[in-house]
């Protein structure tokens, strides 16, 4: 059986998520990037995110982009666009 890997929300970041190739802020604060991957309340869910992201950190931009179809995966365009124009990038799931 392969591995299978749990990710609890509640649970600390482990010290070795961070990788030394990992994109830092600018000094006008995250260019924070938003795929919603256009299943059912995936748009509240990343607002919820996006607010708490700019309640704890520096966020100089937001650009949202969305797919189209949910069981796609997202065009190289949106990725295109998102690579220049973010330095982190949240998409969600939820239903």
């Amino acid at each position: 059986m392969g591995k299978v890997t749990l990710v609890v929300p509640e649970a600390p970041v482990p010290a070795a998520a961070v990788t030394a190739g990992q994109r830092k802020a600018g000094k006008g604060g995250l260019r924070l990037g938003v795929l919603d991957n256009s299943k059912g309340n995936a748009d509240h869910l990343l607002r919820f995110i996006v607010e708490g992201v700019k309640a704890a950190l520096p966020v100089a931009s937001v650009v949202i982009t969305r797919k189209g179809n949910n069981s796609l995966p997202a065009p190289a365009n949106v990725l295109d666009q998102l690579t220049r124009e973010a330095d982190f990038v949240v998409s969600a799931m939820a239903d």
